[in-house]
C-alpha cells in the first residue's frame, strides 16, 4: 500500500517516529508521501526522504502559512524542488475555513506555486476546505499546463470528482470515509477507482476503529478496506489500483498505458 498524504515530520511523532514508520512497513504499507506545509515542513520532509529509501517528499506552503510565502521562501522551494526525491509541489491551496491567512493572500500564493509548478513540470497536492469552487477555478487556469496532481482529502461531491478528474487530476481519501455518514464515502463507492489514491494525512482524520488517536501511515489499510467494502471488491485489487494510481501520480515508476 501507498500512503499519498502523511505528515510523518510533526511534533506529534517526535518521541516515536521510527516505530511509526516500521509500523507502517509491517502493515504493508511499501511507499509514504510526507507532505510539505510551509518552508520547515518542507525542509522536514526532504530530510525524511534522504534518510528513508521508501518515503517520498512534497514541498509547498499551505493556504494558513501563505502569510509567510516571500521571495526568499520561494527561492529556497525552488532549491529543493530539484531534489531527486521530491515528487510533488503541495500543499497548497485555498483554506476559507480557518482563514488564517487573508483569502487574497492564499489566492496569490496558490497561483505562484502552481507557476512554479508548470515550470518544473510537476504535479501539485491541492488543499481545499470550504473552497472548492474557487480552487477549482484557479487550477482551470494551470491544468493544461500541469502534469495532473491530487485533490486531498476530496472534500466535494461525486459531480465535483468528475469535474477535477475532467481536470486531469485524481482525488484522495482517507480516514474519513470510515465515519458514519460520511460524504467522501460516497465519493469513494462511485468516483472511478482509477483515479483515487488513499491517504491518512497522519497525524490527522483517524479512521474507525481508532477514530480520536492519533494518526499513522499504518492505518491507510482501514481506508483501502473501507473502499473494499464500499464497492465490493476484494481490498487486494483495490491497493493494487490505488497503488498504481499514486505511482502514475507522483511518478514514482513508469507507468505504461496510461
Amino acid at each position: 500500500m501507498i500512503d499519498s498524504h502523511c505528515h510523518l515530520d510533526f511534533k506529534d511523532f517526535d518521541k516515536n517516529r521510527a516505530e511509526i514508520i516500521n509500523n507502517a512497513l509491517v502493515a504493508g504499507v511499501h511507499t509514504m508521501v510526507n507532505i510539505g506545509a510551509d518552508l520547515q515542513t518542507s525542509i522536514n520532509s526532504v530530510k525524511l526522504a534522504e534518510q528513508y529509501d521508501f518515503i517520498y517528499a512534497t514541498v509547498g506552503v499551505h493556504p494558513h502559512d501563505a502569510k509567510t510565502f516571500n521571495p526568499e521562501v520561494e527561492e529556497q522551494l525552488r532549491r529543493m524542488i530539484e531534489h531527486k526525491k521530491v515528487v510533488a509541489v503541495g500543499e497548497i491551496g485555498l483554506d476559507y475555513y480557518r482563514d488564517l491567512s487573508p483569502r487574497n493572500i492564499q489566492e496569490k500564493v496558490f497561483r505562484r506555486q502552481l507557476e512554479i509548478a508548470v515550470e518544473k513540470d510537476l504535479p501539485v497536492v491541492i488543499h481545499t476546505r470550504e473552497s472548492f469552487r474557487d480552487a477549482v477555478d484557479i487550477v482551470s487556469d494551470y491544468a493544461g499546463d500541469l502534469p495532473g496532481g491530487i485533490f486531498h482529502c476530496f472534500p466535494g461531491t461525486v459531480d465535483d470528482a468528475y469535474k477535477v478528474i475532467d481536470l486531469g487530476f485524481h482525488i484522495s481519501v482517507g480516514g474519513v470515509i470510515t465515519f458514519p455518514g460520511a460524504k467522501m464515502a460516497t465519493v469513494a463507492a462511485e468516483a472511478p477507482l482509477n483515479r483515487i489514491a488513499i491517504e491518512t494525512d497522519s497525524p490527522y482524520l483517524t479512521p474507525m476503529p481508532y477514530r480520536g488517536k492519533t494518526n499513522q501511515p499504518a492505518y491507510v489499510k482501514y481506508v483501502c478496506d473501507k473502499i473494499a467494502e464500499l464497492r465490493g471488491m476484494p481490498a487486494e485489487e483495490v491497493e493494487k489500483i490505488t497503488d498504481r494510481n499514486s505511482q502514475r501520480v507522483y511518478r514514482l515508476v513508469d507507468v505504461f498505458g496510461g
